[in-house]
């Protein structure tokens, strides 16, 4: 499932290859931006914001997320594609690669000086050069009430944690992820954040556990009737939400949660 570290791996890789290029090909494939045409444009650079992936080429941000099924593939000129064509949303070619976005959630093309619209409500960014720990600690602990799985996915509290991490971490801080987040030990909280989503940054295979064998990489989620990894009891499943709309799985293990 794309998070933050996911994000922040397409984003270096494509910034790696595309960087200082000279796009030769643009085709953005949504009814919007369809007819845009950026060919002889310089592509500056590559960034990840939080989950929001940014292609920033001549005077415009090419602005994407990938939701829960996106990535970026790159591909050298000719290469076959490793999936089918209909599902690119974006494909932006230079001399050397040809970058293609398949199944993207999201994809507009905005001016760049106004970035700050698209991602400006973000928290701080826990892979981002400007993380500020301060910052995040202030804005999670504004709304004491919010359950802790709640209030650790709102990407305007920090940037870049998905479900899978925030199940995690409630695991890894032992609290329930219904339990507000006042009621938690929030610094405490966020420095973990900040520890496993970086020790993820450069992994191809997420791993919460430090274990990365099939069955072993993550503690309790999507792990519901199976076994604690710690204890044995059998991990639980349910949803919470801020509301009807944006509710999402949550895991627990009774015994080591509380």
């Amino acid at each position: 499932m794309p998070e933050g570290d996911t994000v922040y791996r397409e984003a270096f890789h494509l910034n790696q290859a595309l960087q200082g290029a000279t796009v030769t090909g643009w085709d953005i494939r949504v009814p919007a931006f369809a007819t845009s045409d950026l060919t002889g444009e310089r592509i500056d650079g590559v960034a990840s914001r939080g989950k929001h992936l940014l292609h920033r080429v001549g005077d415009f941000t090419l602005h994407s997320h990938l939701k829960m099924e996106g990535s970026w593939h790159l591909y050298r000129p000719g290469s076959p594609w490793k999936r089918p064509a209909f599902q690119a949303r974006a494909v932006v070619t230079t001399a050397d690669w040809v970058s293609v976005g398949f199944d993207l959630g999201v994809v507009e093309l905005i001016p760049r000086t106004e970035e700050e619209t698209v991602v400006g409500y973000l928290g701080p960014d826990l892979l981002g050069a400007d993380w500020n720990s301060d910052e995040a600690i202030a804005r999670l602990t504004a709304a004491p009430e919010v359950p802790t799985a709640v209030a650790l996915l709102d990407q305007r509290n920090l940037a870049g944690l998905g479900n899978v991490f925030a199940n995690e971490l409630c695991f890894l801080r032992g609290v329930l992820p219904s339990r507000p987040i006042g009621e938690t030990d929030v610094p405490a909280l966020v420095a973990l954040s900040s520890r496993l989503i970086l020790a993820n940054r450069d992994r191809v295979e997420r791993t919460t556990t430090g274990d990365a064998r099939p069955g072993r990489k993550v503690w309790v989620y999507g792990r519901a009737g199976k076994p604690c990894l710690r204890c044995g009891t059998r991990i639980r499943a349910g949803k919470l939400g801020q509301d009807e709309l944006s509710l999402r799985d949550t895991y627990w293990c009774p015994r080591c949660q509380s």
